[in-house]
């Protein structure tokens, strides 16, 4: 049995990965009546077979068996960490698998990666190891945190690292939450562009998930649970509708974009993606899109979309048809669609040109530069990681147009 370790960085990251253990539960629960624990469940939760233990149990015969989540939750402050250990699903977590401070990492990637990074890394590390230690066959580390605040995207990137040093031959699959550009942290364009070098230098796979994206995709969602068109209206019970989870409290506005990238997560789980995986430079940035489709239409649309589409010298076997006989909870059929391809530049082009507006102008750089070991020529290596990796994917445009002039483009649903 492969499994996977879910690690957990910053505050959105952990309210993302709460919704993931939240939908992983009810997902199973509803396809396995008997509660027995299985193959499924030992992905991403162990087993602990004893009488008397604070996890959540699941009654087999005369044992009681007590589920632990393979995760580590990392966070500087404090919050939502508790929130979740005061909610639905604090039974499924324990002391050894949380890290966490009071003060934060004010917005600063500095801070985050320098700072609580050095202050923090041998218990980080330990606590990797430890989750590790409880799997029997690991294949994957998904690391879930933003890009725009401090803790997010500083620590969050220092874990990463962490990650490779430690662990050099398991895969490592990113989540990073990208800020939209109304974004309220103005240092939020620092941040990103100085965990980009980062998850270019250290991840296999980032799923990029921007959140102006999260908030038309909710929007939709709306509409269609309220009686879209004929045949696309989500059901009532759908897991991607709600937006409650193991966090306590009143439903925020923030809950239902989190929980699309939980289902994004929870969909991903049932393929591999190794196909996907195979240059190892700028194939690492790849696009999701998590939609449900009409049963009848999926046998025509997929399959004879892959010969129309113009795929890259270095990987022209990059199409791999998955098919899972268990279809989220509320939906008779899904379609997970992991795309790796030139979409995401505009994306990193915009963040560019929001980090020069700053840079030029030297603006909050004073707050990077005081923390201990923080040096300006970081942020130069960060803005040339960032252009090459742009570049890169301009001459894959240029590629792709000169060997199919006339082909047609994959357009991404959301």
């Amino acid at each position: 049995m492969t499994q996977s370790v879910v690690v957990q960085v910053g505050q959105c990251g952990n309210q993302v990965g709460c919704r993931f253990w939240d939908l992983a539960l009810r997902e199973h629960a509803h396809v396995n009546k008997r509660g027995l624990y299985d193959e499924a469940l030992g992905s991403f939760f162990r087993n602990v077979d004893t009488r008397k233990s604070d996890g959540g149990t699941c009654c087999v015969g005369d044992r009681i068996h007590h589920l632990k989540a393979r995760a580590v939750l990392v966070d500087m402050e404090e919050g939502v960490v508790n929130q979740i250990l005061q909610g639905p699903l604090r039974e499924v977590f324990d002391s050894t698998q949380l890290l966490t401070d009071v003060s934060g990492s004010g917005n600063n990637w500095a801070a985050g990666y320098m700072t609580y990074g050095s202050a923090y890394r041998e218990s980080i590390v330990d606590k990797l190891r430890k989750a590790s230690e409880h799997c029997d066959c690991l294949q994957c580390f998904f690391l879930i945190h933003s890009m725009g605040g401090g803790t997010g995207s500083g620590l969050g990137t220092r874990v990463l690292s962490l990650l490779e040093e430690e662990f050099p031959d398991v895969c490592r699959i990113v989540t990073s939450m990208y800020p939209s550009l109304d974004d309220d942290v103005i240092t939020s364009p620092y941040n990103s562009v100085l965990a980009m070098r980062e998850l270019t230098e250290h991840a296999d796979c980032v799923l990029p998930v921007e959140n102006q994206s999260l908030m038309d995709i909710v929007n939709k969602i709306n509409v269609m649970s309220h009686g879209g068109k004929p045949g696309s209206v989500v059901r009532s019970d759908s897991t991607i509708t709600s937006g409650r989870g193991g966090l306590s409290g009143a439903e925020k506005p923030f809950d239902a974009m989190n929980n699309i990238v939980a289902n994004l997560l929870l969909n991903i789980t049932r393929y591999e993606v190794k196909n996907v995986l195979q240059h190892p430079t700028y194939a690492i940035f790849a696009v999701v899109s998590v939609e449900t489709f009409q049963a009848e239409s999926f046998g025509l649309s997929s399959f004879r979309l892959r010969p129309t589409l113009p795929f890259v010298s270095w990987n022209q076997e990059a199409w791999k048809t998955g098919l899972c006989s268990v279809p989220p909870v509320g939906h008779a059929h899904s379609l997970l669609a992991l795309a790796n391809n030139t979409c995401v530049k505009p994306t990193f082009m915009e963040l560019r040109e929001r980090f020069t507006k700053l840079y030029k102008k030297k603006a909050h750089l004073h707050h990077y530069l005081h923390v201990d070991g923080m040096e300006q020529s970081v942020f130069d290596e960060a803005f040339s990681s960032l252009s090459s990796l742009i570049e890169e994917y301009h001459h894959l445009d240029a590629t792709k147009a000169r060997l199919i002039p006339d082909a047609p483009r994959l357009c991404i649903a959301t």
